[in-house]
Order: structure tokens, then C-alpha cells, then sequence
């Protein structure tokens, strides 16, 4: 039904991206200037001028959606990632058009406008993507839009690719079998015995009798003087190739590959905070929730100073040395709420149950995380970040970076006031180990909207710890 035709399919998302950025425009502009204000309507320019910005925002926008790549087919991605791609498009298409406005002197234009303007764009993007990719995934898991899969090589690798696929009939990929030069010795399953429909030697002869979209390559480095000849063939069947590489198993989860040059280059872990367009992204979300949240709460800041000084000697604010990213120290600031203690006992000690050095009014504070309040700033000096991975004291990084492998990954990205593994449960006297597999996987599947989910699960599990001593 839609076979063969997943490039026009790809492109149709163009137009029908310039047909919701219009119905955006005209809700956006009915919703400000008729239902919140009509007096103002005279005071700005008239709809003939927003309509012409519109049309430059509209082909702004599926310029920078082309480069950031978001009309390329996608039938493995996660829809999260196109959701980051949709808001970076629409985020990066009004910074433009606004740098155009002040260029051009032309800028009486409604603000609330512009924000009704650009949410609208948004949410409805993301909406009808969301309905076609459901709807697409609903049809492949039936058996229609079906794409057919070559596998070379029989072994570990191509029958866990096999798995893979079958966990997943949503993505629409169907293994139409194996060709191996081995399978006796690889095969002594009978359900894969059946699957080999050949040697290496056969994949000309395959690919010009069976339909194939996709042929993988799961095979042996030793058999990797055979990979060009492979590739040769597929590309002049008009084939497209994936490589599964066999050192599979010693690599993470999400390795990629890099360009220096003329020399690809794996990177072994991906991370999606490595791009700089992320990193702006992220800081820029940072600094607007915490300058938020420090004005929302100063209220309640200046009543837990208040409390902490009257209830012990000593002073208000609580620094401890961390380690945050690559590796580098900062001072993270608390609530005191513990009695005044000397520095090396502080960064050396770990904090135990019913803790004598804890002051009554600091057990309440730590129960209830208000302690943590004053690392917005921590988080507005750029040393840290609203969420990312836990910063531990150098005394015990030292110590877990020896007795817990893959924990110095954590530093790769700034540390955060909360994290996927807090929110997950996994807070003060519970396993290092689990918090790593937590702060890894939030590492590499880094968006925006991750940390946005991070964020709510924070409010909503509330900020109680039976673990927080």
C-alpha cells in the first residue's frame, strides 16, 4: 500500500508542515487580536504584514528542519527525538525571524502573538505527527508498509539482529533469511537452518530474484576483505546496507559515528550534549527555570535561613567540594543542617541514619529536600544543571571510580539538583550501581523533553526521601 513510496511520504510532511504553520497563524491571530484584545488591534501592524512574516517563518522553518534533518525517514527513531527536532525547528525559526525584525526595523509586532503563535506551531506538528506515526506503526504491525531484511551471517550477531526485529513488528521489517558460508557450524538451530537460503557467494542471485530494501551485514571481522565486494553488489542492486559491527559486544549502547576529515571515526558512546546546538539549548532551559524557581521560592528561602540560624550556631549556607563535569571540583551550596563540623570530616564521612551530627530542624530539611534549594545558583554559575546526574564528593569518586565500572561516565555532562535515578527511587543509601545504569542511560538518551519529564516526576513523587539521612 505505501511501499516503495516512503520518499514521498517523506516530502508530503513539507507541505502539510506549511499547512499547520498557516491554521497556527490564523488561530494565533484571531485568538490575540479578537478574543483577548480587539482595542489593540489598531496599534500593530495589519494582517497583511503578519501574514507576509508568517510565509518567511513558514520557509525558515523547513530550511532548518531539513538541516537538522527531521524530513528523513525515521521508521526505527523514537518519536522523542523528532519532538526535540520539531521544537528546535519552530525555536530556531523565530530567533531568526526575529533577528530579521530588528534588522529591518520592523518590529511592531505583539509578543503575546508570537508566543500563541509558536506554541500552536508546536503542539500541532508534534500532534499530527504523533497520530501519522501511530498510524503507520498500527499498519506495519498488521502486515502492511512491510520492508524486507537480508541478513549475512548466522551468528551471534545476525540471529540477536533477528530478535531484535521481532520484538518490534511495529517498525515494519520483516528477515526474509540468512545467507552464510558457515551454517553448520553456526546453525544447529533447525529454526535458523530453515532461515539460511545460501552462501555469500548468492546475494547477486537473491537480490535480482527476492525482493530485498535492506541487506545487514553481521558478520566476522575475519570476513571483512569480503565487505567491500558486499557492498559493491548492494549498491549496484540499488540496495541500501547496514553494518552490524562484531565487536558489538564490547561497545555501549549507543555508539556513532564521527567524521575527522576523510576518516569516519566510532565514538563509542553517544551523547547527545556533546552537540553544541544541545548544550545552548539545555543552558538556556537552566537559567530560565532557576532564576523561576529562585523567585517563586524566595519566600521560602529567606524563612529556611531564618530557621536554620536560629536553631544552630554557625552559618546559613553549607559548601561542600563536588565533582561535576569532566571531572572538574566545584563548591555545591546546601542549607546547613547538620552541626558546624570541621571540612575533611564533612567531605569524608558518609551520612548514616538517626546521624548525631544532624540538627533537628536539618532532619526536616533533609526529609524534605529544601536543603537542596540554594543549587539553583549552583545551576545559574553554570556549575550545575535543573537535571543531570547526582555530583558526588572527590573522596568517594575516588573510591567508586575503582569498585564500580563506567561511574566516571556521570561526568561527561554537568550534574543536576535531580536526575533520572532520583525520581527513580534511587536516592541516598541505595545501590551505586543501579544509579550509574540510571545516569548513563539519561546521558545517552538526553532531550529536553527528558528533562522536562524528569522534572514533573520530581513534583509529583514529591520531594519526601525515606532515604535521605
Amino acid at each position: 500500500m505505501i511501499r516503495g513510496k516512503e520518499r514521498f511520504i517523506t516530502q508530503l510532511y513539507i507541505l502539510v508542515d506549511f499547512i499547520f504553520i498557516q491554521i497556527s497563524f490564523f488561530i494565533a491571530w484571531f485568538s490575540r487580536f479578537y478574543l483577548i484584545d480587539n482595542e489593540q488591534l489598531g496599534s500593530y501592524l495589519p494582517l497583511s504584514s503578519y501574514f507576509l512574516w508568517n510565509l518567511v517563518y513558514s520557509i525558515i522553518y523547513i530550511l532548518i528542519a531539513f538541516v537538522i534533518g527531521l524530513y528523513v525517514p525515521k521508521r526505527k527513531a523514537k518519536f522523542a527525538i523528532e519532538i526535540a527536532k520539531i521544537f528546535q525547528a519552530h525555536l530556531f525559526s523565530l530567533f531568526v525571524l526575529l533577528s530579521i525584525l530588528f534588522t529591518v526595523k520592523n518590529i511592531d509586532i505583539s509578543r503575546l502573538f508570537l508566543v500563541i503563535y509558536f506554541i500552536l506551531g508546536v503542539l500541532s506538528a508534534v500532534i499530527y505527527r504523533y497520530i501519522v506515526k501511530q498510524s503507520l506503526r498500527s499498519l506495519r504491525s498488521k502486515g502492511f508498509n512491510r520492508q524486507f531484511v537480508l541478513i549475512l551471517g548466522a551468528g551471534s550477531i545476525g540471529k540477536r539482529y533477528m530478535r531484535n526485529l521481532m520484538k518490534h513488528p511495529e517498525y515494519g521489517l520483516e528477515v526474509i533469511g540468512f545467507l552464510d558460508d558457515y551454517r553448520t557450524e553456526y546453525c544447529s538451530d533447525d529454526y535458523f537452518q530453515k532461515q539460511i537460503l545460501g552462501k555469500l557467494n548468492t546475494l547477486d542471485k537473491i537480490l535480482n530474484e527476492r525482493v530485498v530494501d535492506e541487506v545487514v551485514v553481521a558478520l566476522p571481522l575475519t570476513a571483512f576483505t569480503k565487505y567491500q565486494q558486499i557492498i559493491m553488489i548492494c549498491e549496484k542492486a540499488g540496495v541500501r546496507v547496514s553494518i552490524v559491527p562484531d565487536f558489538y559486544d564490547i561497545l555501549p549502547a549507543s555508539p556513532h559515528f564521527e567524521k575527522f576529515g576523510d576518516l569516519p571515526i566510532i565514538n563509542v558512546r553517544d551523547v547527545p550534549l556533546d552537540e553544541f546546538v544541545n548544550r545552548i539549548l539545555k543552558r538556556a532551559f537552566d537559567i530560565a527555570f532557576s532564576l523561576l524557581a529562585i523567585i517563586l521560592t524566595s519566600p521560602l528561602l529567606l524563612m529556611i535561613a531564618i530557621g536554620v540560624k536560629l536553631t544552630s550556631p554557625g552559618p546559613i549556607l553549607f559548601k561542600q567540594e563536588r565533582v561535576g563535569l569532566n571531572r572538574r571540583t566545584f563548591n555545591m551550596y546546601k542549607f546547613r543542617s547538620m552541626n558546624y563540623m570541621p571540612e575533611l570530616v564533612s567531605n569524608t564521612e558518609w551520612t548514616v541514619e538517626n546521624d548525631p551530627r544532624r540538627t533537628k530542624f536539618g532532619t526536616f530539611l533533609r526529609k524534605t529536600s529544601l536543603d537542596e534549594l540554594p543549587q539553583f545558583f549552583n545551576v545559574l554559575k553554570g556549575d550545575m544543571s535543573v537535571v543531570g546526574p547526582r555530583p558526588e564528593r572527590p573522596y568517594f569518586v575516588e573510591q567508586f571510580k575503582e569498585e564500580v565500572p563506567k561511574y566516571m561516565i556521570k561526568h561527561q555532562v554537568s550534574p543536576g539538583i535531580t536526575g533520572w535515578a532520583q525520581v527513580c527511587g534511587l536516592r541516598g543509601d541505595t545501590s551505586i550501581e543501579n544509579r550509574i545504569e540510571h545516569d548513563i542511560y539519561y546521558i545517552e538518551n538526553w532531550t529536553l523533553l527528558f528533562d522536562v519529564k524528569i522534572i514533573l516526576k520530581t513534583i509529583v513523587n514529591g520531594f519526601m526521601n525515606k532515604n535521605a539521612y
